[in-house]
Order: structure tokens, then sequence, then C-alpha cells
């Protein structure tokens, strides 16, 4: 799905109308909202997201949440002499360290979350009828509306339906077979790549990625 880094979703916490059903207009509000850790997304109830947000901002949250609770301060006072001469990074700066994995049993971030989307709809795709009728084609696009607005992490859902809803028409579900339908889908995924930053995909090995396995047999 449309996967969105910690500096994309923090630029976008500006859009007022993105981030709450109403926007912020008091100073409480406005405090708060700046406080959180960079890369913290907040859910339309004005919450932290956790789907919408990767486990690195996730844990700075946390811990941000245990260090402010009275317990957390108390014990910090207990040990500030011992800890005092080594220097701390604020939980807003950027993540110099790999970005942390999730154990299995763990509810997925925004990134992981993608990546099984991601497999589910190509995977879709590689199994879509080589000539579609119309209640296939029908169905398909049904699902892919409803996608559009059910997906967990809101901010990509939102991202998925404006740019399928392009006035131009291009981007619109290409559903007459399963050929047409496959390069549609990896020019979406290539869409959110590039916004990512990430290497594109070549839409011309689609079939080999997500159906028949690659010619060199490693998938075999």
């Amino acid at each position: 799905m449309a996967e969105v880094s910690p500096e994309q979703l923090n630029s976008l916490r500006g859009n007022a109308h993105l981030y709450n059903q109403q926007p912020a207009t008091t100073k409480q509000s406005q405090e708060t909202d700046s406080a959180l850790p960079k890369g913290v997304v907040l859910d339309k109830d004005g919450k932290p997201c956790r789907t919408c947000t990767s486990v690195s901002s996730w844990r700075a949250l946390t811990k941000q949440a245990k260090a402010d609770s009275p317990t957390s301060s108390s014990s910090t006072t207990n040990t500030t002499s011992a800890t005092s001469t080594t220097p701390t990074t604020p939980l807003t700066a950027p993540a110099t360290h790999p970005e942390p994995s999730i154990p299995a049993d763990c509810p997925p971030d925004v990134e992981a979350l993608g990546r099984s989307t991601w497999t589910l709809l190509h995977t879709m795709a590689a199994t879509y009828p080589e000539r579609a009728d119309t209640q296939q084609q029908s169905d398909m696009q049904g699902f892919l509306k409803l996608f559009s607005r059910l997906y967990p992490c809101w901010v990509c859902a939102d991202d998925f339906k404006t740019w399928m809803a392009h006035p131009s028409g291009r981007n619109q579900p290409k559903l007459s077979g399963r050929k047409e339908f496959g390069w549609w889908m990896c020019e979406a995924h290539n869409e959110v790549n590039r916004k990512l930053g990430k290497k594109e995909f070549d839409c011309r090995f689609w079939e080999e990625r997500w159906k028949t396995g690659w010619k060199d047999g490693r998938c075999d």
C-alpha cells in the first residue's frame, strides 16, 4: 500500500484537515501535537495511529510516555547524578540507527503493513483472469474502491484514493485482463516508491516477480 516515510508524514502534519476532523484551535492542542516524536501520525480522532506510524517513531512515543509518567520522573531524579555525563539524543531527532524489527507476534507498523499489503495486491493481479468478464471487472473495481476507504493506515488510504481519482482519468484501474491490471498495479506501487525515494521496479518483469517466478530458476 501507500507507505509513507516519517519525513513525509511529518510534513503532512501542517495540514490540519488531514490529521483531525477539526483543525486544532487551542494553544494546548497545538502544543500537544508539536510535542510528539517525529514521524508519529495522529488518527482522525486525534490519538496516535499505530498502523500509520513506523516502529521507531512508535517506540519513541512509548519511551516519551514512560518518561513523562510520575514514577519515571522520580526514578530519573534519583539517577541523574549517575547519568548526567552521558549525552542523550532528543526523541524528536532523526534516527541514526537501522530501523528496528518488530517481533512476529506484535501489531504491524506502517511499513510492515505496507509490505504485506503489496504482496496481497500484486498476487491478486497475478491471479486475475486473463480476460475478465463484466462481473469480474465490477468486483475488482468495488474491491479497490472499498480498499481505498478501509485500509488501516488512513493517510495511505487517502493518498491511494486521491491518486486513482486523478482528474485526467489516467490512474483509473485497468481491469480488462491480467496483463493490463498487473501493469497498472506495478505503476501504482512505483508511484509510492517515487514518493518515498525508493528504486522503481521495472514493470516489464512484473509477471516473473509475482506470477511465474524468475527465469533463472531461483523460485523453483
